[in-house]
């Protein structure tokens, strides 16, 4: 099984001619309402991939319309929902922003993502088949507590480090990697996870190949159209190339990588293989506007037709 533990949101996106900086407004001409949130992003895209019944969702959305629509659309891709909990507060949100090229920048209200709780998770979810997905827009404590339970019944943590938080401290990186078999980060993420831990992070490979030694775990750095790369524990490292494509939307690119990659490693297939589905997922998600509209079916990935 896949659980997925995590946020939930619905994102609001607009085509702007640039991404504003301080005290600037921009003009769009309209906007569009996908469905988001890291977690449930990394859901719907293991659940594409993986066999059927294999994905389960756990977090929390509000009481609202917004909430309603997200369990709708977590139930019509194959995830399975009912460890989605309702909150008080009101359905995670995010506010997105899309230039010319692609890039974007993202606002995130929180909202019922902030009350997940680990402790809801019942104890027969955890064992040794389990692979469980974490990022970082759930409470970091609640994410900790459900690595840890996972580690203890002998699962598989696959932990993307995203987005990395204003005050990163080498506590919370210290306990993050001890309950990690793999972490997932881009080429900036993996150099803040190095630095808050006094680590060398001089490039991708090395700050990878430090996080990999000192949590005893796998380490993945994503770098867009260069591909991606993995680091073990004893300093191996494999890598693996991005299809060349003109983006449309690289929102939820990395969810792709992470959710495409947790199905990988569910099924036990190669580390090289894992990396290879992952970046191709990521690639042709990003031919279509949204988070989780482009994210890839099994049949769609060449290695696995």
């Amino acid at each position: 099984m896949i659980l997925v533990f995590g946020s939930i949101n619905i994102d609001l996106v607009a085509q702007v001619p640039v991404i504003p900086g301080p005290g600037r407004t921009v003009l769009a001409p309209s906007y569009q309402r996908h469905f988001g949130g890291k977690g449930a992003n990394q859901a719907v895209a293991a659940a594409r991939i993986a066999a059927p019944g294999q994905v389960r969702m756990a977090g929390r959305v509000g009481r609202d319309g917004f909430g309603d629509s997200a369990i709708e659309n977590l139930l019509a891709n194959g995830v399975d929902a009912a460890l989605v909990v309702r909150a008080d507060e009101p359905t995670g949100c995010a506010f997105i922003t899309v230039d010319p090229a692609g890039e974007n920048a993202i606002t995130v209200a929180s909202g019922a993502n902030m009350t997940a709780n680990a402790g809801e998770l019942p104890a027969v979810l955890f064992g040794a088949g389990t692979v469980l997905v974490l990022q970082m827009e759930i409470p970091f404590a609640q994410a900790l507590a459900a690595a840890r339970r996972t580690h203890s019944a002998s699962g598989t943590v696959i932990w993307n480090l995203a987005p990395v938080p204003e005050e990163m401290t080498r506590e919370m990186v210290t306990e993050l990697l001890a309950a990690t078999d793999f972490l997932l980060a881009n080429e900036h993420e993996a150099r803040d996870a190095a630095a808050a831990i006094g680590l060398a992070r001089s490039d991708d490979e090395a700050a990878a190949m430090e996080l990999a030694r000192a949590g005893d775990l796998t380490c993945i750095v994503t770098a867009g159209a260069q591909g991606a790369l993995a680091v073990t524990a004893d300093g191996t490292c494999q890598r693996a190339p991005a299809p060349r494509i003109v983006p449309v939307d690289t929102t939820g690119a990395g969810d792709t990588f992470a959710g495409a990659f947790a199905a990988m490693i569910h099924e036990g297939v190669p580390l090289q293989t894992a990396l290879g589905v992952g970046c191709e997922a990521a690639a042709q998600q990003c031919l279509t506007p949204g988070a989780q509209a482009g994210m890839p079916t099994r049949a769609k990935i060449s290695s696995l037709a």
